[in-house]
């Protein structure tokens, strides 16, 4: 009897997926993800935590996402809120009145605690992280995706998503173009002391108020001053400066070191901007700075890549579980790939105003006059703080592009049983029913009701996706249903 040979295959994946880089992007997504009881597992190849103690700022649109899981109030235990006002292009102008969000101010928090709070969050809903172990390597197949580490260990996973910053090893190894624009300039950031008297230090900046270059030398905290201030030139930003490289560019610039010492941290960056032709290849995704890169101007960055991971999370679980439509992990690039271009294009502007050419600074001028103007003020602070994104959801009922709030965010509006956010925390959709005859049927195992006639909403009915935009408006069922089936795959039973 003859036996015919059979090629094995790879093995079955043991995981759904495999992030690469737990920095906030790589741990917001992980926890995303295990709200939907998805096996996940990240990889950091560093061995420690960041030990950098640069201040973030988390935006009003990244607050909100925070509530909506129910993790402000733990991160507002550890961070300093302060005013939206004069963060574009550091104009000094303050922030327009009566904002549309219930968190309408910046939140600074350390680095090394949001990236561990996130990583706390995510390993107590049930992800695994490993330090240590960097993925140097990948191949996809029909059924998976095979991971290589450093040691030449190899995982089997699902999905891969590359969360490991600019200098992505996924986006690389995927063959992702990532065009754009080296860095022309460098900046050197830090914290430290200053050894100067205050009346002496504030009567050198007086003499430097028509300035035109990235600098600035602000108090933060008790004898600490926030330093910015152009370096020499491009060098490589894997090496950290030195405080002898301040004190050169401080006198170069403002005459004097102000007796810079005993630096917290020190970190340079350039203005390189860049943007990923592709944020999925088959298995395999991109989220965060592996995505795109910009100058940090705004302070747009960390909140662009933890916004990304709150679009992608629902999406990709829902494709792990089996209920996605066919379309729905594809909106990931269609919706937020035009939201990082953006970004691109306004620190594009914020950094030619920033700049010392004659040009630029008529521009500043004009501009700064201009946002004398509450609306221009307001379009200006919503774009940088993400509350004014909007998704194109296709045609609605009142004409091309649907009603206006099709597509947004919703803002966390009273409801019956407090705050709307507070009835999001398991990361599921929400129909607001405000006529009391809708009903989620047979998508109910995803989507949550809420009839509540006294909800602060202007509209019948809304539909709600995990991330909290709005996917529908409308009192009839059958055009729900309709859009229940686009977002939230074929009903149960």
């Amino acid at each position: 009897m003859r036996h015919q040979h059979v090629t094995a295959g790879p093995p079955s994946p043991d995981l759904d997926v495999i992030i690469a880089g737990c920095g906030p992007t790589g741990a917001t997504l992980a926890a995303e993800l295990r709200l939907h009881g998805v096996r996940v597992l990240v990889l950091e190849k560093e061995t420690e935590p960041s030990s950098f103690v640069r201040i973030v700022s988390l935006h009003m649109r990244s607050l909100e996402l925070m509530a909506m899981r129910g993790l402000l109030e733990h991160l507002l235990q550890h961070g300093r809120r302060r005013p939206v006002g004069g963060i574009f292009a550091a104009i000094p102008k303050p922030a327009p009145k009566n904002l549309d969000s219930a968190y309408a101010y910046l939140l600074g928090l350390p680095q090394p605690v949001i990236e561990r709070l996130l990583a706390e969050h995510a390993a107590a809903l049930g992800a695994q992280i490993r330090r240590g172990h960097a993925v140097t390597g990948f191949e996809q197949d029909d059924d998976g995706v095979t991971v290589e580490l450093a040691g030449g260990e190899r995982l089997r996973a699902r999905y891969l998503v590359g969360c490991d910053g600019a200098r992505s090893t996924v986006r690389k190894r995927l063959g992702v173009g990532f065009p754009g624009e080296p860095s022309r300039a460098d900046t050197l950031m830090g914290e430290m002391k200053v050894g100067m008297p205050q009346e002496d230090i504030a009567a050198v900046l007086s003499g430097l108020r028509q300035i035109r270059h990235p600098f600035w030398l602000r108090p933060f905290g008790a004898d600490v001053y926030s330093v910015v201030v152009p370096a020499a030139e491009v060098s490589d930003r894997t090496q950290p400066p030195t405080l002898d490289d301040f004190r050169q560019q401080l006198r170069a610039v403002a005459g004097t070191d102000f007796g810079v010492h005993s630096p917290r941290w020190m970190s340079r960056f350039g203005d390189a901007t860049r943007l990923a032709e592709r944020y999925r290849d088959g298995r395999v995704l991109l989220a965060g700075d592996a995505a795109h890169i910009h100058p940090p101007i705004g302070g747009q960055g960390l909140n662009l890549g933890v916004q990304d991971a709150f679009n992608l999370g629902w999406k990709l679980a829902a494709q792990i579980r089996g209920w996605a439509p066919e379309p729905l992990l594809d909106t990931y690039q269609a919706e937020r790939r035009p939201v990082a271009a953006d970004v691109l294009d306004n620190t594009r502007a914020q950094t030619h105003l920033l700049s010392d050419g004659p040009g630029a600074q008529a521009v500043r001028r004009l501009l700064t006059e201009l946002m004398d103007f509450e609306e221009v003020n307001r379009h200006l602070i919503e774009k940088i703080t993400a509350i004014g994104v909007r998704y194109d959801f296709g045609p609605g009922p009142d004409g091309p592009d649907g009603p206006d709030l099709l597509g947004r965010r919703l803002p966390d509006i009273d409801v019956k049983q407090g705050r709307l956010y507070g009835l999001l925390h398991r990361g599921r959709g929400l129909l607001l029913d405000r006529t009391e005859r809708l009903t989620a049927g047979g998508w109910s195992d995803r989507v949550d009701l809420l009839a509540d006639p006294t909800a602060d909403l202007d509209v019948p009915c809304v539909l709600l996706r995990p991330d909290g935009h709005v996917a529908w408006i409308g009192d009839d069922q059958q055009d729900l249903d309709e859009q229940l089936s686009r977002w939230f795959g074929s009903p149960a039973g």
